[in-house]
């Protein structure tokens, strides 16, 4: 898989050349359709809280990375367990705030 940023003349002359292909077939007609829905301007920003990734990291002993990775890992553990994906031998991690 590739992944590129074009700009808007870019992507316009991408779709023009293969709206300009006499048989497109499958691929790339949905290579077509994905240049036509892909726009990276439309997403959201991401926003961290990190007054309290710097605490955990420095609490752990650990890089602001390191504290990210987790609390990406910890998200994806917590939506499994609530939809009831778990796999067996799979430890959740209970969060607790200190009081």
């Amino acid at each position: 898989m590739w992944v590129v940023r074009l700009s808007d003349k870019q992507l316009e002359v991408m779709k023009a050349l293969l709206r300009s292909e006499e048989n497109l077939g499958p691929a790339l007609s949905r290579g077509l359709d994905a240049l036509e829905l892909a726009r990276w301007d439309e997403l959201p920003d991401a926003q961290l809280p990190w007054s309290d990734i710097e605490e955990q990291a420095g609490e752990q002993g650990v890089s602001e990375a390191d504290v990210v990775w987790d609390l990406c890992g910890r998200r994806a553990r917590h939506q499994a367990a609530a939809a009831g994906d778990t796999k067996p031998g799979t430890a959740l991690v209970k969060h607790q705030d200190a009081a």
